[in-house]
């Protein structure tokens, strides 16, 4: 599994280029890729460059990408799916074989500078959902659309955790319904537009040319969907719903309970910063087994428990 934005920060993936040379070459190879010293930018930051959407998505492709490329000779015969987060998905289909790191990088750089550039043209923000509520969630988004402005559900995260996107009026009034609802909170995130919501849409065919113009193949071992939260196995399913995933809400819920069905006995590892994806699959089943696998310790914990 590999995060999405928000798990970057200054120090990310540093200890592993220190003693890893197959992190390090990944780290070279984005720089070049790029034109630019994403690897400082990691490790030195700052956070305010760092959290830019343009540079936060090739930084945790790249840490992503440079964990697999330490365990992947220990785990990759084992492995049977991976999942991502959002920008997550990509750094999946890298580890998948569907493209390298130069292609990868690339992709999601001009990914990140079109989302941005869609929250100029159309402003918009988002806010996370905290608790059950008494209402169905589209219900209150539907109402809250009604009232002031477009809002839809952005990320399905676990039970009682919900983000929604659109216009900032109605996602203000949305935060409003569902605290009459029931929520514990409802708070407004530091973003820069409506991820996930119809006012992306501009950003599609820029990033459809970025996909085409990438060597772009099948993945090795099936990719599960964002959007669908089903099994993708050839390169033009995941072509297509990599560009309705950006204007479609990320069903991380879902994809995680099809994966626990189709796989009952699986480890599920989180390559990359942080225990944010752990945390969330805990909570939609807490018997699933999980592991971290993002800095130099862990790396060794996971290749050690794969050899014995």
């Amino acid at each position: 599994m590999f995060p999405g934005q928000g798990s970057q920060k200054p120090g990310m993936a540093k200890d592993l280029v220190d003693a890893f040379a197959e992190a390090r070459e990944v780290f070279e190879r984005a720089d070049a890729a790029l034109g630019a010293s994403l690897s400082r930018l990691c490790f030195e930051g700052p956070a305010e460059e760092l959290t830019l959407t343009h540079n936060a998505q090739p930084a945790l492709l790249a840490h992503g990408a440079a964990v697999w490329a330490i365990v992947k000779d220990a785990i990759g015969s084992r492995v049977v799916a991976a999942a991502g987060h959002s920008l997550g998905e990509l750094t999946a289909y890298h580890a998948a074989g569907s493209f390298g790191v130069e292609d990868a990088v690339r992709v999601v750089r001009r990914r990140g500078e079109l989302m941005y550039e869609s929250g100029v043209k159309q402003p918009g923000t988002m806010a996370a959902i905290l608790g059950e509520v008494a209402r169905p969630i589209e219900e209150i988004c539907s109402q809250a659309t009604q009232e002031a402005g477009l809002v839809v559900p952005a990320n399905y995260n676990c039970p009682g955790q919900l983000v929604v996107s659109g216009e900032v009026a109605g996602v203000e009034r949305a935060m409003t319904l569902f605290k009459e609802a029931g929520a514990k909170r409802a708070i407004r995130l530091n973003v820069s537009g409506a991820f996930h919501s119809p006012l992306m849409e501009s950003a599609s065919d820029g990033l459809s040319e970025a996909l085409e113009t990438a060597a772009f193949g099948d993945p090795d071992f099936p990719v599960y969907s964002n959007v669908t939260a089903g099994p993708v196995t050839t390169a033009a399913d995941a072509r297509r719903l990599l560009l309705r995933q950006l204007a479609s809400p990320v069903r991380w819920s879902d994809e995680v309970s099809a994966i626990a069905r189709a796989q009952p006995n699986a480890l599920y590892v989180e390559m990359g910063p942080g225990a944010v994806l752990v945390g969330l699959v805990k909570k939609i089943d807490p018997s699933l087994k999980t592991a971290t696998c993002g800095t130099a310790a862990e790396v060794a914990q996971l290749t050690e428990l794969a050899v014995s």
